[in-house]
């Protein structure tokens, strides 16, 4: 394990998405912003405040910001978020600006400074036993799609971007990654993601 600063100080980070922040379907300990807060400080240093909920798309996500009305300043913040505009066939250009929005309302979260924040791209759910039956090719070309428009809005913005896409397409030849409900992803799969994600928070902290 690692301590990025002083175990005397409590950091506070926002992590913002869908089913895949809250983790469902996995222990909450699974879950991938608090396995990334286990990485960064075995100690319990790390306050982690998800604002998530499985089948949100952007503009659901915002409204779960504005009730749970998260207070202060975040010392890091993450975004993820875009399956479910995806998979309910919504409009890309309408995810670029909303997308767009709720970037600039993360990077508020974390001060002012978008140094402090990082993206996740939206994992390829094509590859799951859910999508049996699915266009698996369809589906992996409109994720890519949407990930196109989140990494251009984020390198933009001057935030950090994690790119989880590529293991997440792992699970189509290793079942562990995949969650028992056969969609979501696993405590294995997440904490591959925060490991990618893990070198990006060690540098927001120090």
């Amino acid at each position: 394990m690692v301590t990025p600063v002083s175990s005397n100080q409590i950091y506070r980070y926002l992590a913002l998405g869908d089913s895949y922040t809250i983790g469902e379907s996995v222990a909450e300990e699974d879950r991938w912003p608090n396995q990334l807060a286990a990485l960064l400080d075995s100690s319990g240093n790390i306050d982690v405040t998800i604002i998530a909920r499985t089948g949100w798309t952007t503009s659901e996500l915002w409204q779960g910001i504005q009730a749970a009305d998260p207070q202060g300043t975040y010392d890091m913040v993450s975004l993820l978020i875009g399956v479910n505009n995806q998979y309910r066939g919504y409009d890309i250009d309408e995810y670029r600006e909303e997308f767009r929005f709720l970037l600039g309302k993360a990077i508020e979260f974390a001060g002012g400074k978008p140094e402090h924040v990082f993206v996740l791209s939206i994992p390829d759910w094509g590859v799951t036993p859910f999508a049996t039956g699915r266009d698996r090719g369809q589906i992996s070309s409109e994720i890519n799609a949407f990930n196109a428009v989140n990494l251009e809005e984020s390198k933009k913005a001057n935030v950090n971007y994690v790119d989880i896409t590529p293991i997440s397409r792992e699970a189509v030849s290793d079942s562990s990654l995949i969650a028992a409900d056969g969609l979501h992803p696993s405590g294995k799969m997440y904490t591959e993601w925060a490991k990618l994600s893990l070198p990006i928070a060690l540098g927001i902290l120090e």
